[in-house]
């Protein structure tokens, strides 16, 4: 399993879970963040990670970051500890998936938006209380214009309001929602879709959608041809999958 005392982190060869671990509401202080940083770093350096799942023991996903840790001389290395998980998931190469069962709340919430993928049970919720405390969310205001709008942010950032999972859905918070006894069943159905592909070809395929993004149609089409014909072709999966095809057989992925 892992050496982690406030997380669990499992590798197994192309997939890796990450799980918080302080039960039941899974409140991130800095020492947890300082784990959840240690685990994406070795993420970072398995190169045939194919997806990474985060999820959370008990009730809950998380209910954020702990109130302590937002005051005093704590605020600085709080902010810096907890952003860096943020640059952390940037920086992987892999899928990342977050699978939420219960309350997503504050930085949880950020957290499980911030991944690729979010499934969700019926049973969840989701928002940004930190304005009734007098804050805001850094990521949130930062992340979530990309997956729900200006308007939505500022509705969920300015009112604090909690929102469950058919209503995160439908708005894009959530990518797809299912009974709460069918989420692990769910999670394990998408893992499994992810690992059919080529660790290589899903690196490149996640490099050309981050890499696209606030940049001009032109500049990043060129950027894509060159990264397509300079890079990607020349793995040996991009051949293998294209000779599969015409060959019309399953294609033996060798993850490079």
């Amino acid at each position: 399993m892992s050496d982690f005392t406030l997380i669990r982190f499992q590798e197994q060869y192309d997939v890796a879970r990450l799980s918080l671990a302080r039960p039941p509401l899974n409140i991130m202080t800095i020492e947890m963040m300082g784990e959840i940083n240690q685990a994406l770093a070795r993420a970072a350096v398995n190169p045939s990670l194919k997806v990474l799942v985060i999820g959370g023991e008990g009730k809950a996903f998380s209910a954020g970051v702990a109130v302590e840790d937002h005051m005093g001389d704590r605020v600085k290395p709080m902010l810096e500890t907890f952003h860096q998980i943020f640059r952390g998931l940037r920086a992987l190469e892999c899928v990342t998936l977050a699978a939420v069962q219960g309350p997503a709340l504050g930085g949880g919430a950020e957290l499980a938006t911030f991944c690729d993928v979010v499934v969700a049970s019926e049973a969840a919720t989701l928002g940004q209380p930190e304005v009734k405390v007098g804050v805001f969310p850094p990521i949130a205001a930062l992340h979530y214009p990309k997956r729900v709008g200006l308007a939505q942010t500022l509705r969920l950032l300015c009112s604090g309001e909690t929102i469950g999972a058919a209503e995160a859905q439908r708005i894009g918070l959530v990518d797809r929602v299912v009974p709460a006894d069918k989420l692990a069943e769910a999670v394990e159905a998408d893992i499994e879709r992810f690992r059919a592909q080529s660790a290589v070809v899903l690196r490149f395929t996640k490099r050309a959608v981050c890499e696209s993004e606030g940049v001009g149609f032109d500049e990043a089409l060129s950027t894509l041809e060159e990264l397509y014909q300079r890079e990607l072709m020349t793995t040996e999966d991009a051949r293998e999958g294209l000779r599969a095809f015409v060959e019309k057989r399953k294609p033996v992925w060798k993850d490079r």
